[in-house]
């Protein structure tokens, strides 16, 4: 497994074991086999783990498996493992949030996780319209120098704003963000500006919800509304992108490059990413250990100049989608705001 330094003493693997399908709402979780699942991914090199406060029982389950691997293999082995977790306020709450709120939160997180000092936390904000996204970072940054905080990034900002982040005076350490083949938007701006204040980006959505698979080639349209919430997502960025006949062509060209590599479609389109400037790592969204070969894999294989030439000339035949990081998203009216929950903690 490929590893990268992000910051002073902080080593991550490049691929990151996601949590998100192990929250709520996604089917029986049984949490000693998700322990053990989290320990196989650890053994083989996957040593950072990606949650949040918003996914149901993940933390928890990530605090078990600290322990767990701490009992099995020694603290050296637990001191190689990193939690990322996110601080994603609720809508409702934005208009009245405070510092004892961000602190309350913060400190149930350390709890679930079983973490004196978390590991890097990841801001979100729904809303622009609503003031207090600076001042909350700034409570943040207060939780960092009081040791509660070790890294403070964010998640799914814009350029505009990560700019005054920064420029406010919060050491900022990543920002994980929308980007695969079919969504480049951070491209436009975000890409020069992680380059100019030394951050890294972290991607999710790398292989689009599984619409970047081998199991879409050759498939017709799916007419909406899909069986949920995250093909929706996708398949409106696949027609934003250039609609279904280029997206088949895409699907194509990179099962041409995976058999050159013997691999599948979904392990080119994540390699495929961390091959761009500033990207430190992906994201993987892993249930169960199942597809954990094809997840080592990603940064197993080398792509060639000429893998990613083919790529490119499909990919300037899109259509730059709209906007800039979550741009879209933010929309709560819109086709691609309008899907989206903004209440989670709330169970909404």
């Amino acid at each position: 497994m490929q590893r990268i330094t992000i910051g002073p003493d902080y080593e991550i693997s490049r691929v990151i074991r996601g949590g998100w399908q192990l929250a709520g709402g996604h089917g029986d979780i049984d949490a000693d086999t998700a322990v053990d699942d989290m320990i196989a991914f650890a053994d083989a090199g996957i040593t950072t783990f990606d949650c949040a406060d918003i996914y149901t029982g993940v933390e928890e389950l990530i605090g078990r498996f600290r322990l767990a691997y701490k009992n099995l293999r020694g603290a050296e082995a637990l001191a190689r493992i990193r939690v990322h977790t996110k601080f994603v306020p609720d809508l409702a709450v934005l208009p009245v949030i405070s510092k004892a709120y961000v602190e309350g939160v913060i400190d149930t997180s350390r709890q679930r996780l079983n973490l004196d000092c978390l590991d890097l936390v990841q801001f979100h904000w729904w809303a622009y319209d609503i003031p207090g996204w600076l001042e909350t970072a700034g409570w943040l940054n207060e939780l960092h120098q009081q040791g509660k905080i070790g890294k403070i990034s964010g998640t799914n900002f814009d350029t505009d704003h990560i700019e005054a982040i920064v420029g406010s005076g919060v050491p900022f350490t990543s920002l994980q963000l929308q980007y695969s083949l079919l969504d480049r938007r951070p491209e436009k701006r975000m890409a020069a500006l992680a380059a100019e204040k030394n951050f890294a980006l972290f991607c999710y959505g790398t292989v689009a919800g599984g619409f970047l698979g081998d199991r879409w080639l050759g498939r017709s349209e799916p007419d909406h509304p899909l069986e949920n919430r995250s093909l929706t997502k996708y398949k409106l960025i696949i027609d934003d992108f250039g609609g279904w006949d280029l997206f088949q062509a895409l699907l194509s060209t990179l099962r041409t490059i995976a058999d050159r590599h013997q691999v599948d479609i979904a392990t080119v389109a994540s390699a495929a990413m961390l091959t761009r400037p500033g990207v430190a790592a992906v994201i993987v969204g892993a249930r169960n250990r199942d597809h954990l070969p094809s997840n080592l894999a990603i940064a197993d294989i080398t792509l060639t100049d000429a893998d990613l030439g083919e790529m490119d000339a499909i990919l300037s035949q899109a259509h730059p989608l709209e906007g800039d990081v979550y741009t879209l998203e933010r929309d709560r009216e819109g086709r691609h705001g309008s899907i989206m929950k903004y209440n989670l903690n709330k169970g909404e």
